[in-house]
Formats: C-alpha cells, sequence, structure tokens
C-alpha cells in the first residue's frame, strides 16, 4: 500500500491548500484531490513541485508499506 502523507507535510508546516496552489502553479483541484487522497495517478510534475514548494523529498509525501497477508 502506498500512503500518501502530504496533508501531514502541509499540518506541520501550517501551509493551506490554496497557498500550495499558488506556490506551486498547480489548481486548487489538483491540490485537493491528492490531498485527500482522492486521485488514481500520480504526475512525476505534480509531485515535483509539491517538492520544491515544501521543501522535502518524494519519500516524505509517499510512503510504500506492505500489505499485510
Amino acid at each position: 500500500m502506498i500512503l500518501n502523507k502530504l496533508s501531514e507535510i502541509m499540518g506541520r508546516k501550517r501551509i493551506k491548500m490554496s497557498e500550495l496552489a499558488r506556490m506551486t502553479g498547480l489548481t486548487r483541484q489538483t491540490v485537493f484531490e491528492f490531498y485527500h487522497d482522492k486521485n488514481k495517478v500520480v504526475k512525476l510534475d505534480t509531485l515535483n513541485k509539491f517538492c520544491w514548494a515544501l521543501e522535502c523529498r518524494v519519500e516524505d509525501i509517499l510512503e510504500y508499506v506492505p500489505d499485510e497477508e
């Protein structure tokens, strides 16, 4: 399973969705969908912009956790 931790990072840095959208040039809808883990496809360009704006690594946003069997 892939865990999306964008909301955690934004919370720690006190960055609102509208501010992240402005910083990255992404639409508020794109940020909203990623924040709420509603998207099925992750664009590398989007991740790159998040990492740049939040000064973090991809591993800080997405984490792989093996499924329990």
